[in-house]
């Protein structure tokens, strides 16, 4: 049987929504178990100790899932920006779909201005879910718009000025995520989310993306 090259792209994309999408429900089922334990009257801050050897195994888990989802972009493709392109689709994916879980097994979050620990690495991360959700939905849409150049058999090549404003953005937003260290090493309610930096973040990712994908495509070579 032959598949089209559009037709082996979307064969991809939906494997690689499908790993994703599962990988979220065992994440989700993990949270479960560990609210089950230290959170059973409903999970809240200010954040309740772990043990030290429960912190490292979670603080392992969290970097394994990181290294499956580089796994499944890798085995997905062979270039460089298209392994990146399914990256940050799965991790799109995975993000969202967590919260779906969560919502499903447990009914919470109440509402996307609830408060979360998104990540251990390297430091914890906290903030309303609407933050993350926003980010995924940013991933998501730059996944497809590189995978669709790649489909037309074109090259991404985002332009120098893309680099910068990117990287500007992440650092904003990952600032916001992890600068209330009071809350979370020392177990104290969060300071209101700093949503003005955190927005100025977003808007240099848009920033980013509009720049690229205006002038950044060009036919690859035969």
């Amino acid at each position: 049987m032959v598949f089209h090259a559009s037709d082996r792209h979307r064969r991809k994309l939906l494997l690689v929504f499908l790993f994703a999408a599962a990988m979220a429900f065992i994440e989700a089922a993990v949270v479960v178990y560990l609210r089950a334990l230290y959170y059973p009257e409903g999970f809240t801050f200010p954040l309740r100790v772990m043990p030290a050897d429960i912190l490292r195994i979670e603080l392992a888990r969290e970097a394994s899932t990181i290294v499956m989802l580089l796994a499944v972009a890798a085995v997905a493709a062979r270039r460089f920006w298209e392994r990146f392109a399914y990256f940050i689709f799965a991790f799109g994916i995975w993000d969202i779909f967590y919260y779906i879980y969560l919502k499903l097994l447990l009914d919470w979050p109440l509402s996307l201005k609830d408060w979360d620990i998104l990540f251990l690495i390297p430091l914890p991360w906290i903030g309303p879910v609407l933050a993350p959700l926003v980010i995924s939905v940013i991933m998501i849409a730059a996944a497809v718009l590189i995978l669709r150049l790649y489909k037309k058999e074109m090259r991404f090549r985002p332009p120098f000025i893309a680099y910068g404003l990117t990287l500007a953005g992440i650092s904003a937003i990952l600032y916001t995520f992890m600068a209330d260290t009071e809350a979370t090493l020392k177990q104290q309610n969060p300071q209101p989310f700093q949503y003005w930096i955190y927005l100025s973040g977003v808007a240099l990712l848009l920033a980013a993306m509009k720049c690229t994908f205006r002038g950044g495509e060009k036919k690859t070579k035969k």
